[in-house]
């Protein structure tokens, strides 16, 4: 493999029934961060049908270009026919890095396209960033439960490749400025008989009475010193007041008090709210980790030499039992 063939940044701009997901916005504002660092170009990467106005959209949020594959059987995500469309891509015009969004899609497309194309890929990273120098993608991802950071470089083949946890970038502000038709690469594909194993027939969406912690505003997570399920319907109730959801900790997911999907942390979901409110969480750096950035943090706990006050905003030292339903009840009150 000559890697001097291989140039630019590429990001997987993920779609789901034609609606362009977040995650690859979020990449493409730190993609732009690595392709202006080693001065190469960014692409962004859709596969779709019908899908002019979110490839201008790509452009808008960073992407120097976009090459958008156009194909009826690209308008729902199947693994044979997304699969073999990015692996033509590849091989026609070689990219030096290609990152894909840590989604239950992504890490079905990203290890099936490492492993045709005969390279390595570092999976649900939190921290991306280029070795001076060399230029090589040094990929960081939460090892063995979350106990300590791996920094992984692929220096031998290419692309180098890594699926990334949705949450840990910001988008780059919009500029419509950026949108130019020219900037369109529209490309069609030939799928060989193997994409027709699988159809789509129909879209059935779930209604599920649970939010995306990734989107939320205000979270309000409890950590082992909540004690118990029971316990968790006071969290419960201030995050109804709050308009937010209920979070946890790894101590309260390993517990059985919580779904891991509630998960906050290194080995759980990266979370940004507007206020973020920690109840019986000592702070360990596994959970700091997954949402430091929030905008307010208030801290709940007992313990005055907790590492969570450390990053908290507010403090309250005291039994959450206790604080947490009067913070509940002033609230009310201020609602009414």
């Amino acid at each position: 493999m000559n890697l001097n063939e291989y140039k630019g940044v590429w990001v997987y701009a993920e779609q789901r029934d034609g609606e362009l997901q977040k995650i690859g916005l979020e990449l493409l504002g730190k993609a732009r961060e690595i392709a202006d660092g080693i001065n190469e170009e960014l692409t962004a990467v859709l596969l779709g049908n019908n899908m002019e106005e979110s490839a201008k959209e790509l452009l808008a949020y960073g992407a120097d270009k976009v090459i958008y594959v156009e194909d009826e059987k690209l308008a729902h995500f199947t693994t044979d026919a997304f699969t073999e469309a990015i692996c033509d891509l590849i091989e026609k015009d070689k990219p030096g890095m290609m990152l894909v969004g840590a989604t239950y899609l992504g890490r079905d497309l990203g290890p099936r396209i490492a492993a045709r194309v005969g390279t390595g890929l570092t999976a649900d990273c939190t921290a991306l960033a280029t070795e001076e120098g060399t230029g090589h993608l040094m990929m960081t991802r939460p090892a063995f439960g979350g106990n300590l950071m791996a920094t992984i470089m692929c220096t031998d083949h290419r692309p180098q490749m890594a699926t990334v946890r949705p949450g840990v970038f910001d988008m780059i502000a919009k500029d419509e400025s950026r949108v130019d038709a020219a900037k369109i690469d529209k490309r069609t594909t030939t799928f060989s008989a193997d994409v027709d194993r699988i159809k789509v027939l129909d879209v059935i969406k779930e209604l599920k009475d649970t939010v995306d912690l990734t989107e939320a505003q205000f979270i309000v997570s409890g950590g082992r010193g909540v004690g118990s399920a029971e316990n968790f319907e006071i969290l419960k109730e201030l995050a109804h007041e709050l308009g937010g959801t209920v979070a946890g900790s790894r101590a309260s997911i390993d517990n059985g008090w919580l779904d891991h999907d509630l998960q906050v942390g290194q080995t759980g979901k990266t979370v940004r709210p507007l206020v973020y409110v920690a109840c019986g969480i000592s702070g360990a750096i596994q959970h700091l980790a997954g949402m430091q950035d929030s905008e307010y943090v208030i801290a709940i706990n007992k313990d005055a030499d907790a590492p969570i006050h450390g990053v908290a905003d507010l403090s309250l030292i005291g039994d959450l039992n206790k604080l947490v339903p009067e913070f509940t009840a002033q609230l009310k009150a201020m609602n009414q």
